[in-house]
């Protein structure tokens, strides 16, 4: 069954519609890449996934735990590369609220780090660096 229902719009934007929900998600090629850069560029797409599948499988650990990490923000930066373009790294930076976690709480946490979909799917030349702040 289809998940997403993409339609091309010209200019080099997409409208992107999860038929579940009917969410709906614009693209936009980036600026260095002839768009206008007035939405999420497919590649900021893939390093806005990585980081969201990391958060999902932390959310599930610590809900399984009893721990409490809502408010936790990322900070994600895409790093490019060229011959052939493509997402050389992606920086995910966590910073947790202050909580006072215990030294147990944050290894579980940080334990589920690479263990989700996303970060397993991508090829493994992509580097992926986690930096966890407590």
């Amino acid at each position: 069954m289809t998940t997403v229902k993409t339609k091309y719009l010209g200019g080099l934007r997409t409208e992107n519609t999860h038929l579940q929900s009917g969410a709906k998600i614009i693209t936009d090629a980036p600026c260095d890449n002839r768009g206008k850069g007035e939405s999420f560029s497919p590649t900021d797409m893939l390093a806005t996934a990585l980081g969201n599948c990391i958060m999902t499988i932390m959310g599930i650990k610590a809900m399984d735990n009893n721990i409490d990490i809502e408010g936790t923000e990322l900070d994600i930066t895409k790093i490019m590369a060229e011959n052939p373009r493509r997402v050389a790294e992606v920086i995910i930076e966590f910073n947790f609220p202050q909580n006072d976690y215990s030294q147990e709480e944050k290894e579980l946490i940080e334990s589920v780090a690479g263990t989700s979909p996303v970060p397993l799917s991508v090829h493994p030349d992509l580097k992926q660096t986690i930096k966890f702040n407590w």
